[in-house]
This record gives structure tokens, C-alpha cells and sequence, in this order.
């Protein structure tokens, strides 16, 4: 597992802009440590998605401890949560993923991503990825902005009108 440099996580909510009243999807969630952050930032409603049993345990007690509202923890695989939320209504302003680097899944997620209907009218898909591994538009999803930190690049995407 690797987690989010704080360094990379501040420049990204810094261009994310305020977050009051927005819902957010946090995939491959780790340690939860960005969809808390959103949370903290004013977010009404973050989906932390984790495979890792521990890890979504681990979350679901910071998300206790801290005492923040509106965090709801799915320990499952990315591809069955994205089905089991599109089987729902809601939809999300910004869907952040981090899929484990170099093993060819940020392309398999944006597909399931750009099938899924979960984001939001003028919704923004982030990914952060390594700067080995592509991330382009795929389906309705589109590159909107990319920014690189050493091998780490967060890569923005949304539905072009």
C-alpha cells in the first residue's frame, strides 16, 4: 500500500477548490486518508471503497475517532462496488482513485468508470497514478488537466458538454 504524500494531497485539494456539499468517491480508499480529508474539507458524503478488510476497518474507526458524519466504508473489490453503486441514484461530484501502481488498472478502472453513470453532471474523476503508467479519456471521460509530482501524476478527467 502506498499512501498519499501530503505534499501531493495538499496541491490536490488545493485545485479541487472548497468541497462544501459535495459527495465523493474514494477508490482503492488505503488508509482513507484523502476521502477523510474531504471530509474534513466539507464534503457531505464520502464512499471509501477498500478491498483490505483491515484497512476498512481501520478506516471506519478514524472516521469513529474523529468524530466526522457522512463517511460510509465498502470493503470490497473496486469493480463490485461500481457495480453495486451504479445499481443505486446517488452520483458523485469528484471520484478519486489510486489504484495500485504499475499493475495495469488505472485503464480498467476508467472504463468501469465511464460505464458506471456514478459521476456527477460537471463532476470530476481524479486519478493519481505513476508517471509510468498512461491515463487518457476513455468512453465519455476526457483529460481535462494533468499535474506531475516526481513519479506521481494526478491526472483529471470529466464528460465534456
Amino acid at each position: 500500500m502506498r499512501i498519499t504524500a501530503d505534499r501531493i494531497k495538499e496541491s490536490l485539494f488545493d485545485i479541487l477548490g472548497p468541497l462544501e456539499g459535495v459527495t465523493f468517491l474514494d477508490l482503492y480508499a488505503g488508509t482513507g486518508n484523502v476521502g477523510i480529508e474531504a471530509l474534513s474539507r466539507g464534503a457531505v458524503r464520502v464512499v471509501f471503497v477498500e478491498n483490505d478488510r483491515r484497512h476498512a476497518v481501520m478506516i471506519e474507526s478514524n472516521l469513529a475517532h474523529i468524530g466526522l458524519a457522512g463517511g460510509k466504508v465498502l470493503s470490497l473489490t473496486v469493480q463490485r462496488a461500481l457495480t453495486a453503486l451504479a445499481g443505486g441514484e446517488e452520483r458523485f461530484d469528484i471520484i478519486f482513485a489510486d489504484p495500485p501502481y504499475r499493475r495495469d488498472m488505472v485503464a480498467t478502472t476508467l472504463e468501469a468508470l465511464s460505464q458506471g453513470g456514478l459521476l456527477a453532471l460537471q463532476g470530476v474523476v481524479v486519478v493519481e497514478h505513476s508517471a509510468m503508467e498512461p491515463c487518457e479519456g476513455t468512453g465519455k471521460l476526457s483529460v481535462a488537466d494533468r499535474r506531475r509530482y516526481g513519479d506521481t501524476v494526478i491526472t483529471f478527467l470529466n464528460t465534456p458538454e
